[in-house]
């Protein structure tokens, strides 16, 4: 009966204080294991694929592909960091260490908290494009961009940091028992990144892509009755080109992808209960998104999918590749 005891506890030499593991089937954990792995490996692959294609060919430096880039950076730090060390966490037991756990729990709130402000520096892109294309060139620049992903990433860390700091002082001081991982932020510290990582950042979101698609629906319909004039008008105002057009529908349908998957998260949160991470299932959901982006690219971009067939047949390797017409 004891040894039975033992084999449920993540640490059976510590009966009185060892969590239990979870008592799904073998079976079960084996296929949730391999489901895991399986979309760790393809995210991680997927979105190395893209910064490969980014950062090699020069046709792809402009500025909304920075911002790509950074997104990319993010959900490839998701599927090699994040993903892995929850599908070992399948069992519920937890074999690093509190300091590990701090670590984990803060690298995770790092890489989201980047995700949400590369997400908010795309609908100021497309904004920027759709309704006011003749400022765009002058507004949107490479040494600007790569200024705005600077502190997007150094904004996430500080964040991040403040909002855990009780877990980095004291690690493990939430765990209920050995073998626990337990991050709880309390009433202000849930309220703060409620407010700087979901409120503010969504609400930013949907103003701007709501906007945007006024403007892209409008011009859209005039450019079909030949409302549009060629040349460019006097006044200012300007029309958006058609590939800005399509940029905005590809980068909108990341954007809803993204607010599909991160909402669920922060329900807890916004029901007033207590945000765990033994959330595993919506933190899992918000992980995936990491996994939707690059796929969205490959069905909408055909320079991604151009790029890709570069990069696996090897074409990349020859010299003077990053030369190569992509688009």
């Amino acid at each position: 009966m004891e040894t039975l005891e033992g084999a449920e506890l993540c640490f059976p030499q510590l009966l009185n204080s060892s969590c239990r593991k979870n008592t799904h089937p073998r079976s079960r954990v084996l296929l949730l294991y391999i489901l895991m792995s399986s979309i760790s490996v393809l995210t991680v692959t997927l979105n190395l694929l893209v910064i490969i294609s980014i950062s090699h060919y020069r046709q792809l430096h402009t500025p909304t592909n920075l911002f790509l880039l950074s997104l990319a950076v993010s959900d490839f730090l998701v599927g090699l960091l994040l993903m892995p060390v929850q599908s070992v966490f399948i069992d519920n037991c937890w074999i690093l260490g509190d300091l590990m756990c701090a670590m984990y729990c803060l690298l995770g709130f790092i890489v989201t908290t980047a995700s949400i402000g590369n997400m908010v520096l795309i609908s100021i892109d497309r904004y920027v494009a759709i309704c006011d294309p003749l400022c765009y060139p002058t507004k949107i620049t490479l040494r600007r961009v790569k200024v705005g992903v600077c502190l997007c990433w150094i904004c996430s860390v500080l964040c991040s940091s403040l909002i855990q700091k009780d877990s980095l002082i004291q690690p493990g001081r939430y765990n209920s028992c050995h073998g626990d991982c337990a991050l709880v932020l309390n009433y202000i510290a849930g309220a703060v990144d409620l407010v700087l990582t979901f409120i503010g950042p969504i609400t930013v979101i949907i103003v701007l892509y709501m906007r945007v698609f006024v403007v892209a629906v409008s011009q859209a319909r005039a450019m079909r009755s030949h409302i549009v004039s060629v040349t460019l008008q006097p006044s200012g105002t300007g029309t958006a080109k058609k590939s800005e057009l399509k940029a905005a529908r590809t980068l909108g349908i990341v954007i809803v992808m993204f607010v599909i998957c991160v909402c669920p998260y922060y329900y807890p949160t916004l029901s007033g209960q207590e945000t765990s991470s033994h959330l595993k299932i919506l933190l899992w959901m918000f992980y995936c998104n990491s996994s939707l982006n690059p796929l969205i690219y490959a069905f909408f971009y055909p320079w991604f999918r151009k790029s890709v067939k570069l990069i696996v047949t090897l074409q990349i390797l020859q010299p003077g590749s990053c030369g190569t017409n992509i688009l």
